[in-house]
């Protein structure tokens, strides 16, 4: 391969890892602006969203040069395709995020509701779904892939336990309604932006182990773990 073909994979690669940085960076700046009731903060998450699509948009770009230009081995195929669909999910991830920063800008114009029935604690556990996902794509690292695929059940069952607490505030207090529904929104997102980091490895997976486990037995069992 030549130098400039090689330069052309190294910068998908580079991309890659701002575009998840950035994501992450959005997620945690959305959530922030929800724990400290931060418009501002929530402002730059929505701006910073165009960004993350741009980004997005210079990957498919690059991986359609190369795919139709050099007609890639079966290794650099399957990097091409997977730096595209984790493109895609981080994008996803990116969306997620600005809906919170949307309904914690929402929330901050109203009074503040006793509790965020776990989304503290349901935001974290995401990001660190996310960063070790990433993780594992820059280090190759299948095992830690499995990892996130398995913890994907436990942000479900969170949001599930948030989803029943915003029941409870409601009928406890109607009046709380339109905040609690709020919330409840913001709990889909994480759970969303959980799916998509799960997504992601699961393409780090199939990238350097060549074996697609979406839906497989290997999958489930991660999961059951």
């Amino acid at each position: 391969m030549s130098v400039y073909w090689e330069q052309h994979l190294a910068d998908i690669r580079e991309q890659l890892l701002v575009m998840s940085s950035l994501t992450e960076r959005n997620l945690g700046q959305a959530t922030r602006a929800l724990l400290d009731r931060d418009d501002q903060l929530a402002n730059l998450v929505e701006a910073e969203d165009s960004e993350v699509d741009q980004l997005e948009k210079g990957i498919d770009e690059k991986v359609i040069v190369y795919i139709s230009t050099h007609g890639p081995m079966a290794k650099d195929c399957r990097f091409l395709i997977t730096a595209s669909k984790i493109a895609s999910e981080l994008e996803r991830i990116a969306d997620q995020a600005t809906t919170i920063a949307r309904r914690a800008r929402d929330l901050s114009r109203v009074r503040e509701m006793a509790s965020l029935a776990g989304i503290p604690r349901m935001a974290e556990e995401v990001q660190a779904m996310l960063r070790q996902s990433i993780k594992s794509f820059v280090e190759r690292d299948t095992d830690l892939a499995l990892e996130v695929i398995g913890r994907d059940r436990l942000v479900d069952a969170e949001y599930k336990e948030a989803a029943h607490d915003v029941e409870i505030e409601i009928v406890k207090d109607p009046t709380v309604t339109a905040r609690a529904l709020h919330l409840l929104t913001i709990a889909k997102a994480l759970e969303r932006a959980g799916d998509h980091a799960t997504n992601i490895a699961e393409e780090v997976f199939y990238l350097y182990k060549g074996e697609d486990i979406r839906h497989s037995k290997i999958a489930r069992k991660s999961s059951n773990e």
